[in-house]
């Protein structure tokens, strides 16, 4: 009964006012994010649980552990570029996606270069692609839901130049000795919010199936709880494994949804 209310609401919303509730989205998140003081990076950050050397690798465990990330990105790549005529209705289509796995391909470069000596410095360079992911897949869903044009054309430009400029903005604020994340956090943590909704405001798809989508988040959600108990998960398996290398081969796995989710668009019909 409640369902079916939502959905006699839902259909009564004009597109503009879907749009305007998506803006109002944004505009709350954004607001709240000013109005907080500047986030600094925690020192403390690099100084991850497991820092065990092998075979001359320093850090081994989490720097192996990125593997992950390349083997999913040039999985993903090669669906989108080998299949692309039995997936996608036009080859415009693909661009958001061939970003968002080669982001997902360099964050295995990025995290292991980061990893092997960590310093804000190196961080950058784990970061920027991983920014890459988060913009690509949010402009993909914008197309396949709301505008196909924009979100495979302009939106995603200039939501990777949004992506990256935080990332700049952060690590000028750093070397001015008042670093700033907020706007990275922007970045990172607002397509977990607009995602869901946008799903529920614009049902109509043809690539983006909203349950592959709720994998993506989920287990990017949990990847975030092994980071933030780091210790405390390597101390829980008696030193063998830690919280941090674990949030790699978790994080690896909401992509791997990703190539699901457009493998399945086959068995759909056109």
């Amino acid at each position: 009964m409640n369902s079916g209310r939502r959905t006699r609401a839902l259909s009564a919303l004009t597109f503009g006012q879907r749009i305007v509730l998506l803006l109002s989205l944004f505009v709350v998140v954004v607001f709240v994010i000013s109005m907080l003081e500047p986030i600094p990076q925690d020192p403390g950050y690099h100084l991850f649980a497991d820092s065990r050397t092998l075979f001359g690798i320093p850090n081994f465990n989490d720097v192996v552990s990125n593997i992950g990330f390349a083997l999913v990105g040039v999985l993903g790549l090669f669906v989108v570029v080998g299949r692309w005529r039995e997936i996608f209705l036009d080859s415009s289509h693909a661009r958001p996606y061939l970003v968002f796995f080669v982001g997902i391909a360099l964050v295995s470069l990025g995290s292991a270069f980061y990893h092997w000596a960590p310093s804000n410095e190196r961080l950058f360079w784990d970061r920027l692609p991983m920014s890459m992911g988060f913009m690509a897949i949010s402009a993909a869903v914008f197309a396949d839901r709301v505008d196909t044009r924009s979100g495979n054309g302009w939106l995603l430009y200039v939501l990777l130049g949004a992506g990256f400029a935080s990332l700049i903005y952060w690590y000028w604020t750093e070397s001015l000795g008042r670093g700033d994340l907020r706007f990275y956090a922007l970045v990172q943590f607002y397509p977990m919010l607009a995602l869901p909704l946008i799903i529920g405001l614009f049902p109509q798809f043809r690539y983006t199936v909203g349950r592959y989508l709720a994998w993506v988040i989920l287990f990017y959600g949990l990847s975030k709880v092994f980071e933030h108990f780091d210790g405390e998960v390597f101390e829980l398996l008696g030193h063998t494994i830690s919280g941090h290398t674990l949030k790699h081969v978790v994080a690896a796995i909401a992509p791997y949804f990703v190539v699901r989710m457009l493998l399945s668009r086959r068995e759909m019909p056109g």
